[in-house]
């Protein structure tokens, strides 16, 4: 070190020392001098974060009072606990719960349990360990209600469908991810498992048998958010109606929400936090009005659902501008290093823009148009049945980002294209494109590498 160089260490030594004393020494007037500076954005910037932070929250655990629907209408809470623990029938073991697409989060588990876990010290086909697992609230997107360590209750939220796990810790058990598609997740015949359905058999206004032949007709991955709107319960011609379970992620920017656009990511919150989740607030949409289309949601006054309930005991209204913050703010994830040919994918995003007209509609980078996202059915060359359940009677151009996390039970709003390379061969020849088996595949690793890092 030069000698012309320490005396000017020394200083800055002993000034910075001098201003750490007066820190030290005068913590009070240093939080005041620190809170005068705060400027409007440091004030949004902890708004936001908050937001997030409230958002993520409800997402994960907030079932909107829908605890008096699945559990005390339902009853689904008997139907876990089984007949050995007070309830009905055999149980629902976490063998059981995870074959029908359940997921356990491995952050909400002791390090003893997840010690005895690996050791296979755990009976995982024993309903009381399901029991236990509700008690820790591990189990995504299902909460246990309990007096005095009995089970009376369950609800559901959001991430019921709408999250998943990665499965570090072992099959269906792992860390949560917001926001994907659980395409494992067989909600028709976890709600078969009700003992008393009768109140969807009266809306339906069918017999048991037929609604619980409905509801194992839909198989993983799929959902009917309509059918309690319109009853229609297949498609014509035979097979069910339910569509995919659509990721949640990667919405920042995109206009209209769901397979058929039925309104923002806010609207179809509301809707299906009052409608099928049956939680308890406010909803209104007179397009429900509609006897027609909606005979169910018309005739059970959908359109203007509790007009009379008061501010203190909505449980969803609330809480609809922090849900949505928190689901803009999901990032569409980026695919795994080495799960695309990164040459291929390279000529495929020339073909996007260029000669597959993928980008016409697929907008880079919300991957849908900014703007009114719907087409008719005549415009893609498909049918409209889906789209005539929506008031618009049209489809969303789905965004593309992350496609990668939710191939399985194929691809559209019904999987009606198995794979990648059908929904390609489709555009193909509907538009005439003229794409060789090349082209085909570029286009593909190209849509397995979305997000890409530009």
């Amino acid at each position: 070190m030069s000698r012309n160089f320490r005396p000017a260490l020394f200083a800055f030594v002993v000034i910075a020392g001098a201003v750490s004393l007066t820190v030290i020494d005068n913590p009070a007037r240093a939080q005041a001098r620190g809170a005068t500076k705060r400027t409007p954005n440091d004030t949004l910037h902890d708004h936001a974060l908050a937001e997030i932070d409230q958002g993520q929250q409800t997402f994960r655990f907030d079932t909107f009072g829908d605890e008096a629907f699945w559990g005390d209408t339902l009853k689904l809470h008997q139907a876990i606990e089984g007949a050995a623990l007070g309830g009905v029938g055999p149980g629902v073991s976490p063998n059981t719960a995870l074959a029908v697409g359940l997921k356990v989060d491995v952050d909400a588990l002791p390090g003893s349990l997840q010690s005895d876990l690996k050791h296979g010290k755990v009976n995982l086909d024993d309903p009381a360990v399901t029991v236990a697992l509700l008690q820790l609230n591990s189990v995504v997107g299902v909460t246990g209600f309990f007096t005095d360590g009995k089970l009376t209750s369950v609800g559901i939220q959001c991430a019921f469908c709408h999250s998943t796990v990665d499965d570090s810790f072992a099959p269906g058990i792992g860390h949560r991810l917001d926001g994907w598609a659980n395409r494992d997740l067989n909600v028709g015949a976890i709600v078969n498992l009700s003992p008393d359905l009768s109140v969807l058999d009266t809306l339906l206004d069918v017999p048991d048998a037929v609604t619980r032949q409905v509801l194992l007709s839909w198989g993983p991955g799929k959902f009917d958010a309509e059918l309690l709107l319109d009853g229609k319960a297949t498609r014509p011609g035979g097979g069910s109606a339910a569509t995919l379970i659509p990721a949640a992620f990667g919405l920042g920017g995109v206009n209209l929400h769901t397979w058929t656009g039925w309104g923002s990511v806010a609207h179809w919150n509301a809707l299906v936090a009052n409608v099928d989740m049956h939680g308890k607030g406010r909803l209104w949409d007179p397009r429900l009005n509609d006897a027609t289309q909606f005979p169910i949601a018309a005739a059970n006054g959908f359109g203007n659902l509790n007009p009379t309930l008061s501010a203190d005991d909505d449980r969803i209204t609330p809480k609809l501008a922090a849900l949505q913050f928190y689901q803009l703010a999901i990032p569409a994830p980026a695919p795994p290093a080495g799960s695309f040919d990164a040459a291929a994918a390279a000529r495929g995003d020339v073909l996007f823009g260029g000669k597959a007209r993928c980008n016409s509609c697929h907008v880079e980078p919300l991957w849908t148009e900014p703007g009114w996202n719907l087409h008719t059915p005549d415009e893609i060359g498909i049918d409209d049945f889906q789209a005539n359940r929506a008031p618009d009677h049209r489809y969303r151009t789905s965004p593309l980002a992350g496609l990668w996390t939710h191939t399985k039970g194929g691809f559209y709003h019904d999987g009606r294209f198995a794979t990648l390379l059908d929904v390609v061969n489709h555009y193909d020849s509907f538009f005439s494109l003229g794409l060789t088996a090349q082209e085909k595949n570029d286009l593909i690793e190209y849509l397995k590498s979305l997000p890409g890092a530009d």
